[in-house]
């Protein structure tokens, strides 16, 4: 994954940078990738526009930088929950990073995000960016789980429910067809 994990002293402008992302991932989430100017993000950051420019070349990679990042939120996630899972086998491994998971996305921002980075796949480097981090995510969930390939495919495909659930906040809806939808499904 892009995002480095390694322990060094940050320049201001690694520090701008993750703070702009930091912004650029509650900006996106509000209003989508169209709806969002650079001005925006950069108010949120508290930083001139030139700056963010300055930082990214253009909107494409400020996106695509906040959805990296997101993934890097994930995998690391994942991670915590595979590691602090007390059942080693895959079904209890795919448990703990689901319930991982779903303690992250409780942060719409970055479920929100992800939505709207669905929504601009369109855009070449938001679909490479989105495949990217959707491969990695897949790939290290296999490798960590040791689960079939039907189960990891179940478990993403869990994930996507997880997504309409809770932007839909279909846990408060009492409806026979979101109750269905909701069984078993837990969300902070």
């Amino acid at each position: 994954m892009p995002y480095s994990r390694t322990s060094r002293s940050l320049s201001t402008a690694d520090v701008r940078r993750g703070a702009v992302v930091a912004s650029a991932i509650v900006c996106f989430a509000k209003s989508g990738y169209l709806g969002t100017p650079i001005t925006a993000v950069a108010a949120h950051a508290g930083i001139s526009p030139a700056y963010v420019f300055k930082l990214f070349p253009n909107k494409e990679g400020l996106f695509v930088a906040a959805l990296e990042r997101c993934f890097d939120l994930i995998h690391d996630a994942l991670a915590e929950g595979a590691e602090s899972s007390t059942d080693k086998s895959p079904n209890g491994v795919l448990s703990a990073m689901g319930a991982a998971y779903a303690a992250l996305i409780s942060n719409r921002d970055l479920l929100i995000l992800q939505v709207h980075a669905q929504s601009a796949a369109s855009v070449p480097e938001i679909n490479a960016a989105f495949r990217s981090g959707l491969q990695a995510i897949t790939m290290f969930v296999k490798k960590h789980s040791r689960a079939s390939d039907e189960a990891v495919q179940r478990f993403m495909a869990y994930g996507q429910l997880c997504h309409l659930i809770t932007t839909l906040s279909l846990t408060s809806e009492r409806a026979p067809w979101a109750r269905m939808l909701t069984n078993g499904m837990l969300h902070p």
